[in-house]
């Protein structure tokens, strides 16, 4: 009996010296450093905006975009005419039948026939023009048409996306590009007039294309197409006439039929610099003469009376 209360008391010390080993053991662990806050916090989530596929696009300006097709007279060696044809687009700028196009196209016609995305057909009973811009305007007798909402050039940036969109019958011709340049100058053609602020833009700008609209993603008419470059070695490139500076010219094409610019019967050199000045304005002339340097106060009258779109 003795010896069996000896066994239990030794197996009772031996647990509590276990115990008491354990619990040393335990605290001479160090914690682990607590986790420190991250620096770096991951940054919210932003919700870029969706962009309007190209199909809606040309969907909302298309009724908007007209076919243009034109008879011309062209003369042989021998001074004997013959009837040719030629083909471009235009847009619908009012409900009452004014319409948008590149001078380069109607400047030359006789008959001038428009035809709306519906297939319906119109003689154009007015065409005005003004080569120096390369703008034109056609009325047609119709009403309640589907206009083209007007947008803000002066908003473009490089590398925007544009649409380029032709003459609405058959396909429906369309091409989509960006914005490669600003403010651009060109040549329509060797010895000819220069344009000044395009746009440049690697949308294909194909012959059905002159006259049509260069929209934005928005669907808003920021440019006319004009000008394609079509030059061994050179690919992608056209050129539209910013809507910004076409908007003046159609609208005085609108009103009065021709454009009335401040003319100080110069060269070609300094046109660009007289535009900027208003009819009645007078400018101080520094120039030379024999040797000497003179100066003189001019005051700018009205350009004569265009002789063309009448």
């Amino acid at each position: 009996m003795r010896r069996r209360l000896l066994t239990t008391i030794g197996l009772v010390v031996l647990v509590i010296s276990t115990l008491s080993l354990l619990a040393c053991v335990q605290q001479s662990i160090p914690s682990p450093p607590p986790t420190p806050p991250s620096s770096t916090s991951a940054p919210p989530l932003v919700q870029q905006p969706t962009l309007p596929t190209i199909t809606e696009v040309v969907a909302k300006v298309k009724p908007s975009v007209v076919a243009i097709n034109v008879e011309i007279v062209t003369y042989d060696i021998f001074h004997r005419p013959a009837k040719g044809k030629g083909a471009g687009s235009g847009w619908i700028i009012s409900e009452d039948g004014y319409i948008v196009t590149n001078s380069h196209v109607v400047g030359d016609a006789e008959k001038v026939t428009v035809t709306l995305e519906d297939g319906s057909s119109y003689i154009a009973d007015k065409v005005k023009t003004d080569p120096l811009t390369d703008l034109a305007i056609v009325k047609i007798n119709a009403h309640n048409l589907s206009a083209a909402k007007v947008g803000d050039s002066s908003k473009l940036e490089v590398g925007d996306w544009v649409v380029a969109v032709g003459n609405a019958l058959g396909q429906g011709i369309s091409a989509t590009g960006v914005v490669s340049a600003l403010n651009v100058s060109v040549s329509a053609s060797p010895g000819q007039k220069t344009l000044h602020g395009l746009i440049q833009t690697d949308a294909a700008i194909n012959p059905g294309n002159s006259g049509g609209p260069l929209v934005n993603m928005a669907g808003e008419v920021i440019g006319i197409n004009s000008i394609k470059v079509a030059q061994v070695g050179v690919e992608g490139i056209g050129y539209a006439i910013s809507i910004n500076q076409a908007m003046p010219i159609i609208s005085e094409l609108i009103k009065t039929g021709y454009i009335v610019r401040p003319w100080l019967g110069i060269v070609d050199e300094l046109l660009t610099l007289v535009n900027t000045y208003k009819v009645g304005e007078t400018v101080k002339i520094t120039f030379w003469r024999g040797g000497t340097e003179k100066t003189a106060s001019v005051t700018l009258a009205a350009s004569p009376p265009p002789q063309y779109g009448e």
